[in-house]
């Protein structure tokens, strides 16, 4: 049986506090994309808006399937035929004055294959930098997979990177998703490392669309979007601005990567909920 090759898209953006302006953006990546073959995109964390304040994306929260954000989504995902992994958007949440930070994947029809809520939220105090998004963002507790016909593929966000457990909680995948905003300080000293590490020890293909750029707020971003594939080598990256990352993936890869070197058959340690 043959294993045909996949291309997979990763999306850099520069987002802004324009939600019309970072879609119009978007949707053109998109479109080269899919233009250039790719049967998935990914988009970044926080695609939608990079607002002025923290607060921003608590005020254009959209009630799940319901909304200009989703709208958009739907849409280009059925345009192009592709699986789309919707980076993150603001959901309301049960909690005044909080959203959940949601990424959903969509079927080439359009329509909602998978959402998950990103379980760890990012708090930074350094180099003069402050980040808390618990004060804005109410935590997920569930892990998302889900089987399509490219591979079952594993749905986190940015810093959820850091957390190797949520990753081993996910089981067997074959492409695991991590949309990010990293910081540029946070981003230059762990980016490349981490998401090579979850590839390495998860021995399943990484997309990481990332947001890369100075913002009209002055936040700056690490950028450097990359697809890393199961042995940990990185197949293609961009550095900053707005563009497209292309690469190939193969299931037999990762079944190869498997074979040849069966580190998860030799786990002895269960993951949290789980087995070894």
């Amino acid at each position: 049986m043959s294993d045909p090759t996949v291309v997979i898209a990763a999306i850099q953006t520069v987002s802004g506090p324009c939600v019309e302006d970072n879609l119009t953006t978007a949707g053109a990546l998109i479109h080269e994309a899919a233009a250039a073959g790719a049967r998935l995109v990914a988009l970044p964390e926080y695609f939608a808006i990079m607002g002025l304040r923290d607060t921003d994306k608590v005020d254009i929260a959209e009630t799940p399937g319901h909304g200009p954000i989703q709208s958009f989504l739907a849409t280009v995902a059925r345009q192009h035929g592709v699986w789309l992994v919707g980076g993150s958007i603001p959901l309301r949440s049960p909690v005044a004055g909080k959203v959940y930070n949601s990424c959903l994947l969509l079927s080439p029809e359009g329509y909602v294959a998978a959402r998950y809520d990103k379980i760890h939220l990012f708090g930074l105090d350094l180099a003069g930098q402050s980040f808390s998004e618990s004060r804005t963002i109410t935590p997920g507790d569930t892990v998302c997979t889900v089987p399509t016909p490219l591979g079952r593929i594993g749905l986190s966000i940015c810093y959820d990177v850091r957390f190797p457990e949520l990753y081993r909680a996910m089981g067997s995948v074959d492409l695991i998703a991590v949309p990010s905003a990293f910081t540029d300080v946070t981003g230059r000293a762990h980016w490349e490392t981490l998401l090579r590490a979850r590839a390495i020890e998860n021995q399943a293909y990484v997309i990481a669309p990332a947001q890369g750029g100075v913002h009209p707020s002055g936040r700056r971003t690490h950028g450097c979007s990359m697809i890393v594939d199961p042995w940990g080598v990185i197949l293609g990256q961009r550095e900053t601005g707005p563009g497209v990352v292309l690469a190939e993936l193969k299931l037999s890869e990762v079944a190869r990567v498997r074979q040849s070197l069966p580190a998860l058959s030799h786990r002895r340690i269960a993951a949290p909920g789980g087995t070894a």
